[in-house]
């Protein structure tokens, strides 16, 4: 019996679909250098009953804290595309966003626009800034809106922390950055006032897929960089 033909063309078209939807991906996370993970919320805690807060004192820092907590019930998509935002003060849709997206608008409530502060460091400083994205002038549109660049903006100034596992070292209002992953992966977000069910550790405020949340994630990752900006 000969050897029956099998047709191709549907695999091949398959193939090369995929390949280009794999580009597409990593094109968006080159955007903000800022990954999209599945998000959990804190064991035993109801979304509406979150746990008590710790009062603070810094009249900032609870400025940044409670637009970081009002971005819980506003915040509830996930997205690393590329924006054309206005310039100073510019803001992607409030209802979604990167991780930094949640840092920018918190530090926007206590009085520093993250995005002019970058911009102006770049411009001034361009070669200090990671050379990752094949740039030849700052962005005002995307620079603020990448870890690498936040993480570079807060050394420069003088705000970077010694990185510990000790639960005690990280206080409200504190940012934290991490790597998710053995490539590298980036990821930022804020220490909250709201201590986790054990009372050992403060939860953080975040955004690592499918909106702002609150939940205990301090040393689920590798910690790159702890910054306070705020004393």
């Amino acid at each position: 019996m000969p050897d029956r033909k099998v047709n191709s063309a549907p695999m091949i078209k398959h193939t090369v679909k995929m390949s280009f939807l794999c580009m597409l991906l990593a094109l968006a996370c080159a955007f903000t250098a800022c990954a999209e993970v599945g998000s959990v919320r804190v064991p035993g805690l109801s979304p509406n009953e979150p746990p008590a807060a710790t009062e603070i004192a810094n009249p900032k820092i609870r400025k940044l804290l409670a637009s970081a907590e009002e971005q819980l019930e506003v915040t509830t998509g996930y997205t690393q595309d590329y924006f054309t935002i206005a310039y100073p003060n510019g803001d992607v849709p409030a209802e979604t966003g990167a991780c930094t997206d949640v840092v920018i608008r918190a530090f926007r409530r206590a009085g520093i626009d993250l995005q002019k502060e970058v911009h102006e460091d770049m411009r001034a400083n361009f070669r200090e800034y990671p050379q990752k994205w094949g740039l030849t002038k700052p962005d005002t549109n995307i620079d603020h809106r990448r870890v690498p660049n936040l993480q570079a903006y807060f050394r420069r100034k003088g705000k970077s922390l010694p990185i510990t596992a000790s639960p005690e070292a990280f206080k409200p209002g504190d940012v934290v950055s991490w790597d998710l992953d053995e490539r590298g992966t980036t990821h930022i977000g804020l220490v909250s006032n709201r201590l986790d069910p054990t009372g050992k550790r403060y939860l953080i405020i975040h955004n690592i897929g499918g909106g702002a949340r609150l939940e205990d994630r301090l040393f689920e990752w590798t910690i790159t960089g702890h910054f306070r900006y705020f004393n």
